[in-house]
Formats: structure tokens, sequence, C-alpha cells
């Protein structure tokens, strides 16, 4: 049995603990990092999943950015716990922030990953969006919460606050 729920300020501290066990220790240093800072991540989307001990067992965050002035959701990171891997928590927490953002407005979502992983939630490879580098753009993938939410959306990956748009 699991429980899931916004993350909390409370939370904080063990969500970066579990980050850190499932990360490089140079997360912090990716680009998609410089977009988050200074940045609130989006509240109602970041989700936590506990056991039903309390236990921590998996966690995702979003963060607004814009491309190319278009308002766009970072997903990012989605972390489970390497003891709770293959159970499909990841898969949960993907699918029901997916819906709740959906449910918020949100038009689209942008992520860096693996095409095959996230393909599978409908993610597919964007072109014409320019993350801070170093990032491989074989890596920006997109999803429409709204059919077409991408059509002709390109360029700069921005922080939401550099780019009033």
């Amino acid at each position: 049995m699991y429980e899931l729920r916004t993350e909390t300020d409370a939370d904080w501290w063990e969500v970066e603990a579990l980050y850190d066990l499932c990360f490089a220790p140079g997360r912090t240093a990716l680009s998609s990092y410089r977009l988050r800072d200074g940045v609130e991540k989006v509240a109602d989307l970041s989700l936590v999943l506990r056991d039903g001990d309390g236990t921590l067992a998996a966690v995702i965050r979003y963060w607004p950015v814009r491309v190319g002035g278009a308002p766009t959701l970072l997903l990012g990171p989605v972390a489970v716990h390497p003891t709770r891997q293959g159970e499909g928590l990841g898969a949960l927490l993907i699918h029901e922030s997916l819906a709740e953002a959906r449910k918020l407005g949100w038009a689209r979502v942008l992520l860096v990953g693996d095409a095959p992983y996230y393909g599978r939630f409908g993610f597919t490879r964007l072109s014409g969006v320019e993350m801070p580098p170093p990032t491989n753009p074989d890596r920006v993938l997109g999803f429409d919460l709204v059919p077409g939410a991408w059509a002709g959306v390109t360029g700069r990956v921005t922080r939401f606050c550099d780019d009033a748009g």
C-alpha cells in the first residue's frame, strides 16, 4: 500500500537524499538544474510516494520554464528508491502527474531523458528546442498535454523568470 501526495517542505531533505542516492554526484551541475535555480517548483505536480511504513519510495518534480517564450513544464527529476525499482512506481508518478498537469491547464511538457523509456508515456524527440549546453539534443523530449501543443513551439529553453515571453 502506497500513499501518493504532494511534496511538502518537511519532505525536502529526504527527497534530496533520494535524488543523491539515485543520481551521479554531479547531478546539480546539469543544464536542467540551471533552469531551476531561483525558480519555485510546481508544487501541485511535485509528488512523493511513501509506503505503508512512511518510507519514501519515489518522487517526481516539475518546474516552469519557457520554450521560445511559451510556458512549458520541465519534468524532472523522477527517482525511485533502488530497493523499489521495477515495481512500476516511476510510471505511476509520471501517469498521475501528467493527468494532474492537464487538469491544471498546462499544455506541454519537456524533459531530458532516454527516449526508449519515456517514449512509452508518449514523449517524442523535439527538434528546434534548444536546452542550455551541454545537452545532447537526442535526449530533449516533449509531450503534448493538449493535442498539438508543441506545434510551432521552438527556440531556447529559459528559466520561467528570465523570459517574460
